[in-house]
């Protein structure tokens, strides 16, 4: 069969090129009104860009929670813990053991945590747990409803201490990594206080004060000794139960003229 179409090949007709005799005054294309949103349709587009500027500003909020106020609170953290160590450096009577323990009772921050399970980084120490001391990227020791026993003290009992685990410095973001037999130190001016993790309690309620007794006998400890407590919110990213870790204390080193931390930190 021929074909009636001459040539190696047309380009594709986009439209029906069959010929057509119209009138030309009923070409005139005529103009199209834009049609009217139903109430329906008025109300879901609304919603809908309410919707979308809620997502924008729970963006903008979450931003400001989890990346914002770290940088802030590293910031002021890192000030503080400056003015410790040059404290320090002054000598006896500016926040070292050779001022007494009330020393140590600096609104500057009374030492130093590290524990390098769960971060590299140290951790300055400051009095306190409300949110003005640790929303400033600090550990803060308790004071209320149990009284933390500071180990500058010589005495036996629980050295409690709290910090954010989200926002504001998260300084104990990493708590879950710590496990049994890990070592949490606690840096002053002369002395390193060497502690043990013992023992981890995943969750518990809010109003679990008893895991800061002196004795914590929660973590199966029955006798007077040298604790040490760490608590956070749990889980990530909410306040709603705590997570505890506890340590025992196994010795102590005096700072040497070089600052070498002990062999747990190397």
């Amino acid at each position: 069969m021929r074909s009636s179409v001459k040539g190696s090949g047309n380009v594709a007709a986009t439209a029906d090129d069959t010929e057509q005799h119209t009138d030309p005054a009923s070409a005139t294309p005529r103009a199209h009104r834009p049609r009217r949103m139903g109430p329906v349709a008025m109300v879901v587009s609304f919603f809908g860009e309410l919707l979308i500027t809620a997502g924008l500003v729970l963006g903008l909020f979450v931003a400001y929670s989890l990346w914002w106020t770290n940088v802030v609170a590293d910031r002021e953290a890192g000030q503080q813990a400056d003015k410790v160590r040059d404290a320090w450096a002054g000598g006896p009577g500016n926040g070292g053991e050779g001022g007494g323990p009330a020393s140590y009772d600096s609104k500057n921050g009374i030492g130093f945590l590290h524990v390098p399970a769960m971060t590299g980084d140290e951790i300055l120490v400051e009095k306190g747990t409300s949110m003005k001391v640790l929303n400033d990227g600090v550990a803060g020791y308790y004071t209320d409803p149990v009284k933390a026993t500071l180990p500058t003290s010589g005495k036996k009992g629980n050295f409690s201490l709290a910090a954010h685990r989200d926002g504001h410095g998260a300084k104990f973001h990493g708590i879950h990594k710590i496990r049994e037999g890990d070592p949490i130190v606690f840096e002053t001016k002369d002395k390193w206080y060497v502690y043990k993790t013992y023992a981890i309690l995943p969750e518990t309620s809010k109003y679990n004060v008893d895991v800061l007794g002196k004795i914590p006998e929660e973590s199966g400890r029955k006798k007077a000794g040298h604790y040490i407590t760490l608590t956070t919110c749990t889980p990530v990213y909410t306040s709603k139960y705590r997570y505890i870790v506890w340590g025992e204390l196994v010795r102590t080193e005096k700072v040497d003229e070089n600052r070498t931390p002990p062999a747990e930190l190397r």
